[in-house]
């Protein structure tokens, strides 16, 4: 999958899902507040298909088959809502989450995995 558009990223994702929604004219309905509610809506879609299914099986159930299908097409409907709010607040969401990743390697050392120094193992 990954070699089938080898230069479409994230930015040729966020410009399509932008003239899609200014094609069918929705930019009215997508304020902050409806994305987020959206959002929540598909993850908890998502939550659903995991919900009753033992934690030591989801792997496997979600590797393979329609189920597979399935939990992609939930995670791009979130993937797609967490765009569109950071398209309206003018966030750039790979500059924010390197931010992140950033900060957190300073807060959680690799040297400390597993929430102790190397030196107490």
């Amino acid at each position: 999958m990954s070699g089938e558009h080898p230069a479409y990223g994230l930015a040729d994702l966020q410009a399509d899902l932008r003239d899609f929604t200014t094609e069918r004219d929705w930019r009215r309905f997508h304020d902050p507040k409806s994305l987020v509610l959206a959002l929540v809506g598909e993850v908890g879609e998502l939550a659903e298909l995991m919900q009753w299914v033992p934690a030591d099986e989801a792997q496997a159930l979600f590797s393979t088959g329609r189920a597979h299908e399935r939990v992609g097409e939930e995670m791009s409907d979130v993937l797609i809502y967490l765009l569109g709010l950071a398209e309206v607040l003018e966030l750039d969401l790979l500059t924010a989450a390197r931010a992140k990743l950033a900060a957190a390697r300073l807060r959680y050392p690799a040297d400390a995995a597993g929430g102790l120094p190397k030196s107490r193992i």
